[in-house]
């Protein structure tokens, strides 16, 4: 069985493991821990009377749900079959401009879409040679510096305008967790044609600390901001996320794509975890001092080096390579990590885990441990 380029493939770690795919202890994906929410599933059991019909084409009462979410009129918004269906209507769009400048490391769904409609990539690293630790944003991301990066990279003159190009990045960042500030994004509205940011991961970020570009996006028809309800709410099987941008853009894409991609389970699931408060602060109130401890956790063991997160997961360095641990770990304590192989700046040098319950968290620790201090892994390499 080949392996996977995402995380979550359990039926692959699985084989792996000769277990059972229910005894794999999953921190590939970075999936909330605390969901679904039973308000969510509540609605799902409510609308099981109505499968035998189709959904609303329009979603009106979906869209009204995320418009008043988002204080917002329901026509900016466009619900899709998970954000990823979403971002392939976008990558129609952006290989309709000269060129995409691309943030990375990236999500390797971004190279898919950029490749499935044959558009030109830029790619700007944010990752030192040297350090090989994140850069500043605010510092990495001034204007000056980003075109004579350019114009290093890809021979573009200094002064090169990119009134034809388009940005895109995600926030906060995947795979690293860096939030970057909303004034550090700003002033590429004004120069970049179509600026696309991916905020599957801002949900995790408490509103006193989130730097969504949501309400900008009336000021901006160049924006377009994506979400994802699969990865807060937990509830990646049902595929549900949104684009935010304006109606005439999403005219357009709902023009391009088939009917009915939100399914009836998947939008009613979606309005009970819109209003469902409860549920929002107790992620909010677990998430920083759980990522914390585990921050703390692996920073304590010899040979791993965590980077700092806004999001639920950490990126974590390491001496020996992450593919070998990734199998230890499995075969041994049947625990799957997520490699970083698909990011091709980080290779094999680098995993992400997602941070999940406390008891979990220290299962995954202790196994680190075990592996990394006890010669289970050197013995093998």
């Amino acid at each position: 069985m080949r392996q996977p380029a995402h995380g979550g493939n359990l039926a692959w770690a699985a084989a792996l493991a000769g277990c059972p795919a229910d005894a794999i202890v999953d921190f590939s994906a970075s999936i909330s821990p605390l969901g679904p929410p039973k308000s969510a599933i509540a609605a799902i059991q409510s609308q099981m009377g109505n499968l035998r019909h189709y959904p609303d084409p329009d979603y009106s009462d979906l869209r009204l749900a995320l418009g008043d979410f988002h204080q917002l009129p329901p026509e900016w918004i466009l619900p899709g079959n998970g954000s990823a269906e979403l971002l392939t209507l976008a990558g129609r769009e952006l290989a309709e401009l000269a060129a995409t400048l691309l943030i990375t490391p990236a999500f390797g769904d971004y190279y898919r879409t950029l490749a499935a409609y044959n558009a030109k990539v830029l790619e700007f690293s944010l990752l030192s040679a040297e350090e090989r630790v994140l850069l500043a944003v605010a510092r990495r991301l001034a204007g000056y510096e980003l075109k004579q990066l350019l114009s290093t990279q890809h021979r573009l003159p200094l002064t090169a305008p990119f009134t034809d190009c388009a940005l895109l990045l995600n926030n906060p960042h995947n795979p690293t967790g860096k939030l970057f500030s909303r004034e550090a994004i700003l002033p590429y509205l004004e120069e970049f044609a179509l600026v696309l940011v991916d905020e599957a991961f801002m949900d995790f970020v408490p509103p006193d600390e989130e730097q969504s570009l949501i309400s900008l996006v009336q000021e901006y028809p160049n924006l377009v901001v994506l979400r994802s309800l699969t990865k807060f709410y937990s509830l990646p099987g049902l595929r549900m996320g949104y684009a935010i941008a304006h109606p005439d853009r999403l005219q357009k894409w709902q023009s391009w794509r088939d009917p009915w991609p939100v399914n009836t389970l998947a939008a009613a699931a979606a309005v009970a975890c819109l209003q469902d408060t409860e549920f929002q602060a107790e992620t909010w109130q677990w998430l920083p001092p759980t990522r914390q401890q585990m921050f703390e956790g692996l920073a304590a063991i010899p040979g791993l080096q965590p980077q700092p997160s806004a999001a639920n997961f950490l990126l974590v360095e390491t001496q020996q390579s992450s593919m070998q641990l990734q199998q230890q770990l499995l075969q041994h304590h049947q625990i799957l990590i997520r490699d970083c192989l698909s990011f091709k700046e980080l290779g094999d040098r680098f995993f992400r885990v997602a941070v999940r319950s406390k008891s979990d968290n220290q299962h995954l620790l202790t196994a680190l441990h075990l592996v990394l201090s006890e010669g289970v892994l050197s013995a093998e390499l």
